[in-house]
């Protein structure tokens, strides 16, 4: 079977906005600080789920994924998931008091603690990893609110915001962290292989610190951060094998009266220490090092500061260990100010990748919480996925989204018929849960119907029953009964959105009862080699009680039938079921000369004429206005439109974002 590539192309308005936009965004051609401009799609990797720097190598760090994921909004939940054995994406939804004051809750191995939307707080409480913990993603969350009033200097607690002792493989990202006692971020005791990216660390005296070891090993990389009405350790970095920190805002000093222990960066005891294009604005001291540290800075802009500026040794060369980006110094105040910190965009969806986390699309599936309130991404790599999927009705808000540069490029792909377990067990991909969405994928029954004679050849790629179902830029590929569009039972009402798609089969490969829209897409009518029937494109079950049923519209119908041997549809009644009365409207769509000059039949005895089968405004060779041919007039036509047909009681309009 073979089917249309994607017909979208990119609009080069499209593209020369967003390479505005990035020019906006980093400054270029600006004199003096440039001020942020929304993030391009191009800059997609700020919002990366993926660890860079140095965090991303010797294996690179996953966190949770691979693991299950779960929503906490307590305390004991989140004790109970951060400690486990397995790997888990913690989801924090909602501010979480910690007690008693001060707390540590232990984080342990193969954990991924993520804020939702931009919400998600630990108060009074640390996260806490032990020696040995590795493979620990901590972002999107605040952390704040455990200092003591009158106790600056916290000599006698150690109320850290994380604090990470002989620990590898640890990425903390986009958090905002305030009010601290002790230290905002402690990373102790020979931890290796750390990213610490697009944090705010605000409001504290002992900020950021690293070392407490003589032995050097730790690699970090440190940039984007904002260090802002902090005093000391910006971070502070002692015995570091090698400490990159770039494109980090540092500003705002409090107690500049201090003249030792007020300063930026600092590179001690034998740390290797690279800075780029960092911004500095009234700071004391910069950056630092000690005489057995090295320290090599470039590119960085400095306004009002004083003391130290110390440059020595040649350090190490941070793209001998990977790539990254490094934004002009002009550029940093404006991202970095909008841009760190807990973001809705990061904390909106969990995304779960497969095969790279989770070795199936089933398995990415199943590791989605049964009563899910909150979106999961399951981004589905190129290539041909063999296996069933299910998405059941307990698991909404789920997206399944190819990665590949066309639809073709990702399919899920099964060959079960009827015969082994009826209509609904042949289908390949199930979707019985609301609000999921799938795009950029192929679906595809691949049963060979004249290989096999079977009682029971009809062979489903996708059956849908729940709610709000959006296909985008999809293909569903197969013979007969290709795509099956449902509900739970007869009078309750399901819909669903199909856009820049392709659907092909040939007998009732588009049937069911749900309210369904096939908007901007293609439909193939697959010959059977007859010379007088080589099929149907539709069967509608339409409950009776609703006006809305199939609606095809600027679409293309193609066919390599012969002509006039095709049909647009039949009324299918499952059971003999009389309330279920086919309603279809195929309007403004090129329809093949394959098509009958009488495009409607009956069924199992029931007749065309008593559903509801109507045209309006076709086009192309098989289109005709005769007497067999019912045609709305322009005033019904009016209220027969995507928004009538999808509605519902809720003015559900998946279509506006493409209008």
């Amino acid at each position: 079977m073979t089917h249309f590539r994607n017909k979208r192309l990119p609009r080069p308005g499209a593209v020369m906005a967003a390479v505005a936009g990035l020019i906006a965004a980093l400054g270029l051609g600006v004199v003096g600080e440039a001020h942020a401009a929304p993030e391009p799609a191009t800059a997609a990797p700020r919002w990366s789920d993926r660890a860079h720097g140095f965090a991303s190598l010797a294996g690179g760090t996953t966190g949770g994924a691979g693991g299950k994921v779960v929503t906490v909004t307590d305390q004991a939940s989140l004790e109970r998931y951060a400690a486990a054995e397995e790997p888990y994406v913690i989801r924090v939804a909602g501010t979480i008091a910690v007690e008693p004051f001060g707390a540590e809750i232990a984080v342990a191995s193969d954990k991924t603690v993520l804020g939702v939307g931009d919400t998600g707080e630990i108060v009074h409480g640390e996260l806490h990893l032990n020696p040995g913990t590795h493979n620990v993603v901590i972002r999107n969350l605040t952390i704040r609110d455990s200092a003591i009033e009158g106790n600056w200097d916290c000599k006698d607690t150690d109320f850290d915001g994380i604090q990470m002792d002989t620990v590898h493989h640890v990425w903390v990202d986009h958090n905002r962290f305030s009010r601290i006692c002790d230290g905002q971020l402690d990373i102790r005791k020979d931890s290796e292989y750390v990213t610490v990216s697009y944090n705010r660390f605000e409001d504290n005296n002992k900020t950021f610190g690293l070392g407490w070891t003589s032995d050097v090993r730790t690699q970090i990389t440190v940039d984007h951060n904002l260090f802002a009405h902090t005093k000391q350790r910006n971070p502070s970095v002692d015995n570091a094998a090698y400490a990159h920190l770039y494109n980090n805002y540092l500003t705002a000093q409090v107690d500049p009266d201090d003249p030792v222990w007020t300063y930026g960066n600092w590179s001690r005891g034998r740390t290797k220490m690279v800075i780029e294009n960092s911004y500095y604005r009234d700071v004391q001291h910069p950056y630092q090092a000690d005489a057995t540290a090295e320290l090599v800075e470039r590119g960085s802009i400095l306004k009002n500061t004083t003391g130290r500026h110390d440059e020595w040794g040649e350090a190490f060369d941070p793209r001998d260990f990977y790539a990254y980006r490094l934004d002009p110094a002009a550029a940093v105040p404006a991202l970095v100010t909008r841009w760190s910190g807990p973001q809705r965009r990061i904390g909106a969806s969990v995304t779960l990748h497969v095969p790279a986390d989770y070795p199936t699309v089933q398995s990415a599936v199943d590791a989605v919480p049964e009563g899910n309130t909150l979106p999961v991404t399951i981004a589905i790599a190129p290539g041909t996925y063999r296996e069933k999927v299910f998405v059941p009705a307990t698991k909404p808000d789920i997206t399944l989204q190819g990665t590949g540069q066309d639809r073709s490029d990702t399919v899920i792909v099964y060959d079960t018929p009827a015969a082994y377990g009826g209509s609904t067990g042949s289908a390949t991909v199930r979707i019985a849960a609301h609000d999921v969405t799938a795009r950029h994928l192929t679906f595809s029954n691949d049963f060979d119907e004249a290989a096999h004679e079977l009682n029971g050849e009809q062979a489903l790629a996708v059956k849908t029953t729940g709610d709000r179902i959006v296909f985008e830029d999809t293909a569903f590929l197969g013979n007969q009964d290709t795509l099956m569009t449902d509900s739970p039972k007869l009078d309750v009402i399901s819909r669903v959105y199909i856009r820049d798609s392709y659907v092909e089969g040939d007998v009732d490969f588009v049937y069911g009862r749900a309210t369904t829209v096939i908007e901007r897409s293609v439909i193939r009518a697959l010959s059977r080699g007859s010379a007088d029937n080589n099929g149907y494109i539709t069967a509608a079950s339409t409950w009776t009680g609703n006006p809305y049923g199939f609606l095809i519209t600027r679409s293309r119908i193609v066919s390599d039938a012969p002509d006039g041997t095709f049909h647009l549809g039949r009324p299918w009644h499952p059971g003999g079921e009389p309330a279920a009365v086919a309603q279809v409207l195929i309007r403004d769509t090129e329809l093949p000369a394959a098509v009958k000059s009488a495009p409607w039949t009956d069924m199992s005895g029931f007749s065309w004429r008593d559903a509801r089968f109507a045209e309006y405004r076709n086009t192309g060779p098989g289109a005709a206005q005769a007497a067999d041919r019912p045609q709305l007039s322009d005033e019904e036509a009016r209220t027969r439109t995507v928004a009538h047909y999808l509605a519902g009681t809720d003015d559900w309009a998946p279509y506006a974002r493409h209008h």
